[in-house]
């Protein structure tokens, strides 16, 4: 059974920073695009930013320049550096697939609250 394990999230002032990370088991992302994704109260869900199995990346607009996607194929492990945090980045966040998510492995996600 596919299963994620989130760590790194919190609460952060404006202007700091988050390492997020996620560890996968009973799926082997190796070869597939994975990406973060994250949904603020009252919103859908966003794709924030994707990398491939070489590691070419993606990112949103909103979140160019600061955040950073990476993985480690042999760990089944993806992180998501992120730095100068905005309130508008509070939100749960997810790893998942891209560009289909697999239902059962949204887990629970990760909460990053960015607040003074």
């Amino acid at each position: 059974q596919a299963q994620v394990h989130y760590s790194g999230g919190g609460l952060v002032q404006p202007g700091g920073s988050l390492r997020l990370s996620c560890a996968a088991s009973g799926f082997t992302n190796s070869n597939s695009f994975m990406g973060w994704y994250r949904q603020a109260p009252g919103l859908e869900r966003e794709l924030v930013a994707h990398i491939s199995r070489d590691g070419r990346t993606f990112y949103t607009d909103s979140v160019k320049g600061r955040f950073t996607i990476s993985r480690d194929n042999t760990k089944n492990t993806v992180w998501l550096q992120m730095d100068s945090l905005k309130p508008e980045d509070t939100a749960v966040y997810y790893c998942n697939r891209v560009p289909v998510p697999l239902s059962n492995l949204w887990g629970q996600g990760t909460q990053v609250t960015v607040s003074s």
